[in-house]
């Protein structure tokens, strides 16, 4: 039997939660020019406002499931939801260092059975929440890409994203 498929299932569910913050990251680097200010329509989110409302929701789920996990992240909370952050490489940070956080909560529920404090009746739940989530917001960025006039090619987009669901390790 392969070393994958021996792999406890708490380090799978976490590694799919690594790879769907790669997909992230990668699709934010694979982004045009300019594109950080891209709005679907009037009125809509930009492609930045997108991207840091997800680490927005990421760091407010913590907040409200395991404060207990996260003493310092009430200060560490971004003031705005949906920041104009205009630093692609800013965003990419936030964007790893609250998967991180998010990671390390799950694992530390699960391992230890407790529950969250607010929503979701499991804490793998608030992973599947979050993943889903951010693929919404996936593609409404490409979709907002692509009403644009900058869609992302697929040869440029699956390598980075599609891929990284794919490749075995």
């Amino acid at each position: 039997m392969s070393a994958v498929l021996n792999q406890p299932l708490l380090e799978a569910l976490l590694d799919s939660w690594d790879r769907n913050n790669t997909i992230l990251v990668n699709l934010l680097r694979a982004l045009p020019t300019g594109a950080l200010e891209v709005r679907a329509a009037q009125g809509s989110p930009s492609v930045a406002q997108m991207f840091t409302h997800m680490h927005y929701c990421r760091l407010i789920l913590i907040s409200e499931n395991a404060p207990e996990l996260a003493p310092n992240l009430p200060k560490d909370l971004p003031e705005e939801e949906w920041a104009a952050e205009r630093d692609s490489n800013r965003i990419a940070q936030l964007l790893n260092d609250s998967a991180k956080a998010v990671r390390e909560v799950a694992k530390a529920k699960i391992e230890s059975g407790g529950q969250m404090k607010v929503h979701y009746d499991h804490p793998i739940l608030f992973l599947q929440h979050l993943t889903w989530h951010e693929g919404y917001h996936h593609g409404q960025i490409k979709l907002a890409l692509k009403l644009a006039g900058h869609p992302i090619d697929d040869d440029l987009a699956g390598p980075v994203t599609w891929h990284v669901w794919f490749d075995k390790t």
